[in-house]
């Protein structure tokens, strides 16, 4: 009787000692919530380097993901940070501007790492932007050089002479964008026009008035316009207008040329800088990271149909 009763005791302790085990295990799991703004290519790209990243780090078993998708919708963004900050998740991954505005509204104590911003200063509203947000926001950028877009309008367009600048005006990032570009197009001897649509109820509308009226039409990296891209190019195309992207998702649909980042490259990079936070580095004096590096590339089809001559340093843009 002795014995069952040690026997039983051995168990129990047994027990308690496993779940013991599996409660410090759950406790070291990372929780990170993701809220991106919409589904395309580029911000699913983003995404994906930067869940491959913590994986590699901390295994599948080590890492846990509450991935949104806000549907293009800021006030979901909202309600998505929201989710997180009621969960107490270890970092945010904030995927565009909006979402990035969503999670600083949020919270100031959880860790936020925005990715596809072109311009934190812009999308923070913070004047004379030195590189470093502080608190507890950092992150990385897809900003192209701007003037180089526009001298690539020049070298595949010499002759010429009005570009439409297409954008959504929801999108801060989108018009300190084209503010930049059209600058350099000036100073390159090209006339400028914005073309501004408030939502996909009048993006058809908008651009058939670009198409109309300009030789060449720029966008920028404008998540409205990756998620129209069909829209522009069945405007676009039969009227014989090119036109000129700031990355490569939007110029694979419905773009020329592009020169662009990789949006899983930048993602990585975005994922690499949460593991040194999730380690335990100061996110608030961790400056914003850009993309080390640009490639000139081409939609081969649409330059085709358009009789567009590109440069032998192009590379073409990979279609399934």
């Amino acid at each position: 009787m002795k014995k069952k009763i040690i026997a039983a005791a051995m168990a129990a302790l047994m027990a308690v000692s496993l779940c013991a085990c599996g409660t410090a295990k759950k406790a070291d799991v990372k929780k990170v919530g993701i809220c991106q703004l919409v589904q395309h290519v580029a911000l699913d790209a983003a995404t994906k380097g930067f869940k491959d990243a913590l994986i590699e780090e901390y295994g599948e078993d080590g890492i846990e993901f509450d991935e949104q998708n806000a549907q293009g919708d800021s006030n979901t963004c909202s309600t998505i940070i929201n989710g997180f900050v009621s969960a107490n998740v270890d970092l945010i991954l904030a995927n565009a501007t909006p979402a990035l505005q969503a999670a600083a509204a949020g919270t100031d104590t959880i860790p936020i790492l925005g990715t596809s911003v072109t311009e934190y200063g812009v999308a923070l509203g913070i004047d004379g932007f030195s590189g470093v947000v502080g608190g507890n926001i950092s992150g990385t950028s897809d900003l192209a050089p701007l003037e180089e877009q526009a001298q690539m309008i020049k070298d595949l367009f010499p002759d010429a002479k009005k570009v439409g600048l297409l954008y959504c005006s929801a999108e801060p990032n989108s018009q300190y964008q084209v503010d930049t570009v059209k600058a350099a197009l000036e100073k390159l001897g090209y006339t400028c026009e914005f073309y501004a649509f408030s939502d996909t109820n009048d993006i058809s509308s908008v651009v058939t008035a670009a198409a109309e009226a300009s030789d060449v039409i720029y966008v920028p990296t404008d998540n409205s316009v990756a998620s129209n891209t069909e829209i522009i190019n069945n405007v676009c195309l039969p009227a014989g207008i090119p036109v000129v992207a700031g990355e490569e998702g939007i110029c694979a649909g419905c773009g020329v040329a592009t020169l662009s980042i990789d949006y899983y490259d930048l993602g990585y990079a975005t994922g690499k800088m949460a593991i040194r936070v999730l380690n335990g580095e100061d996110i608030g004096a961790m400056p914003i990271e850009y993309a080390p590096q640009f490639t000139k590339k081409y939609n081969k089809q649409i330059c085709e149909q358009l009789d567009v001559q590109v440069p032998e340093d192009y590379v073409a843009i990979e279609t399934e």
